[in-house]
């Protein structure tokens, strides 16, 4: 295991959760800790075509990293990544060793043959090179083996097995590996970059390191873990595994500080670790973005998104498209239906009633009495949004929302006062149901039920709503909802775009009507 070097990617692959923000002096005292710990190689950030910032660990140049790494530090290697489609190569300055003594060149599978002359450009002015393909496990056989072939010839410093989604099992890892080895120049590192979707980043790291006799091998981690959505291997723990099979060669106390006073209040606002939506993914074997895009709506079980992603080709599996998962989640849900008769019928329930909205907000409970006292004093209509209120009673449940459908199955609510989308497989007979697509806003929170609703009785010339439970959603998870069983996890940057999202489509929807919130909100209308 002498052979083993860990890179710790705390400041690049840690940076997508806070952007990168970890302030000047937190950058400094990261690598300064991790420098204390013997870190082998530390990444301190990217190398982009953007603005510089202190406070940011991404760099314009190598003359602003050099202000973060001075002094360096005897047998520590410093390095930083660029990304081949952002064409920063030009950024890049003749290796003079007081700046970066790594670049790391990423790069997706159509961009090899022009990705392969940045690397020997920037192999040719002294720095070392890794190559790090990403998503090395949809390569088949035949294409790995060709591109090792060219990095026999280019002699990088390492070539990596990238498990960008975050897929691979011990299995994965031996045949990589092996294939690789196989045929790979004996004097270049093997590395491995694991996102932990699975849970899988530390096993999939041992098997790594048990396999590598003589080969040297580099293994990826972050402090803490820290990574967009489920993160990476720990470095701590992969330090500590170190140390208790060779014996101690990594003071454990300056990473433990540094996570601690640096990255706690970051884990704090910005969660990362095991996620449902990552776990999908990485059995999926799709990108994690369609995964938390499907599962943000909060609107279909897990059998409805295991559908969707499902039947995107494996090829559009692998880069994010939003567009295309927006289109597929609308396709699914719309069932096209004449809704004419359910709307008069309605139209003769509410009669030219006003109407009181209720959503499911933690404020149904706090102020119950209020609500009990305007509903009854003004006679209002009222409708719950995908609930049934334990504590008032209502003259209609409104129901666009798979999944809080299937909560209400054992309802004793009476079916003729249940106003149903036509997006939902329901079987029920009295129920009155309403054509899903019309009911749509449009932008990112399209298909808010609130603002649905409000749009539905809009059609019938409702003249004012009173609405209640619009609480929006805050960082305390716990209050955010009158029911216990619609609790859900938000990292702090959704809740603020949900937030900004749900204001816009009730702002739109409530457009030319009269309207009171008489309970707290967030939104802003």
């Amino acid at each position: 295991m002498k052979n083993i070097k860990i890179l710790d990617c705390t400041l690049r692959d840690g940076g997508y959760v806070n952007d990168w923000r970890f302030g000047a002096k937190g950058i400094s005292r990261i690598i300064e800790n991790l420098e204390e710990s013997n870190i082998e190689i530390i990444e301190c950030g990217f190398i982009r075509n953007e603005e510089y910032s202190k406070e940011r660990s991404v760099y314009s140049s190598m003359k602003q990293l050099e202000q973060d790494i001075v002094p360096k530090k005897a047998g520590i290697l410093y390095a930083v990544m660029i990304e081949y489609h952002n064409h920063v190569e030009k950024l890049i300055t003749p290796y003079d060793g007081k700046g970066a003594d790594i670049i790391r060149l990423t790069f997706r599978k159509n961009e090899w043959e022009q990705a392969k002359l940045v690397a020997d450009k920037i192999k040719k002015m002294g720095y070392l090179v890794c190559i790090q393909p990403v998503g090395t496990t949809t390569y088949e056989d035949a294409e790995l083996l060709n591109m090792v072939q060219e990095i026999n010839q280019l002699k990088p410093y390492a070539f990596y097995l990238v498990d960008t989604l975050g897929m691979m099992y011990t299995k994965d890892i031996r045949r990589l590996y092996y294939l690789v080895d196989n045929n790979l120049s004996g004097d270049i590192s093997i590395g491995l970059h694991s996102h932990n979707n699975l849970q899988m980043s530390f096993a999939n790291a041992q098997e790594m390191i048990k396999l590598a006799a003589c080969r040297p091998v580099i293994i990826d981690t972050s402090c803490y873990g820290m990574g967009r959505g489920v993160g990476n291997l720990p470095t701590e723990l992969f330090a500590d595994f170190i140390n208790n099979e060779l014996g101690t060669r990594y003071p454990l106390t300056p990473i433990l500080e540094l996570i601690d006073q640096y990255l706690m209040p970051i884990y704090a606002k910005h969660r990362w670790g095991y996620d449902l939506p990552y776990f999908l993914s990485g059995t999926l074997k799709c990108h994690p973005n369609y995964a938390t895009f499907l599962m943000s709506k909060d609107a279909l079980g897990v059998k409805s998104i295991e559908r969707i992603i499902s039947s995107l080709d494996t090829h559009e599996r692998c880069e994010f498209n939003e567009e295309l998962i927006q289109k597929m989640y609308l396709k699914y849900q719309e069932s096209e239906i004449d809704d004419t008769c359910s709307i008069k019928k309605l139209e003769d329930k509410l009669a030219g009633k006003d109407v009181m909205i209720l959503g499911s907000g933690a404020s149904i409970k706090e102020d119950l009495n209020l609500i009990k006292r305007i509903k009854g004093s003004k006679k209002l209509f009222t409708i719950s949004v995908n609930f049934l209120p334990r504590e008032i009673s209502v003259d209609a449940m409104f129901i666009s929302n798979e999944k809080r459908l299937g909560l209400l199955e054992e309802s004793k609510f009476q079916e003729d006062n249940m106003l149903i989308t036509s997006n939902l497989n329901y079987d029920g007979n009295t129920s009155l149901i309403f054509n899903y697509s019309q009911l749509l806003g449009e932008g990112d929170e399209l298909d808010n039920s609130g603002a649905m609703l409000i749009r539905l009785l809009k059609k019938i010339k409702v003249r004012k709503f009173f609405l209640a439970g619009f609480d929006g959603y805050s960082i305390d998870l716990i209050n955010n909802y009158s029911e216990s069983e619609f609790i859900k996890s938000f990292d702090y940057d959704l809740i603020l775009k949900k937030n900004t999202d749900i204001s816009k489509q009730l702002k739109n929807a409530l457009n030319g009507v009269e309207y009171e919130f008489i309970t707290k909100t967030r939104y802003k209308i």
